[in-house]
């Protein structure tokens, strides 16, 4: 969600910046792993405890009013606002394998 000040995500893009972004930028579909952890140790340990760790791969699967994300097998939903303190990373596509001949 970007608001009127940011520019608008490239599409296909999983971050509008090419280094970090929240979570809650993130597009739904795409693969991220977790880069740092924003917020009081509360709320940071609170995270880590449901699987929402550094270097942790999760994937974005909806981004509407709540986020949802497929965490270490299991779909978790936090709100935007959570979201927001979650930094990420886009995780690279594979690269494609050459056919056999």
């Amino acid at each position: 969600m970007s608001s009127d000040n940011e520019p608008p995500a490239p599409t296909g893009a999983a971050c509008p910046q090419p280094e970090l972004c929240s979570l809650d930028a993130v597009k739904p579909g795409v693969s991220v792993r977790i880069k740092q952890l924003n917020g009081s140790a509360e709320l940071t340990s609170r995270l880590r405890e449901m699987g929402f760790c550094e270097e942790q791969r999760i994937k974005l699967l909806m981004n509407h009013t709540n986020i949802i994300c497929q965490v270490c097998n299991a779909r978790l939903g936090i709100s935007s606002q959570l979201a927001k303190s979650i930094m990420v990373e886009r995780i690279p596509a594979p690269a494609a394998k050459p056919k056999p001949t």
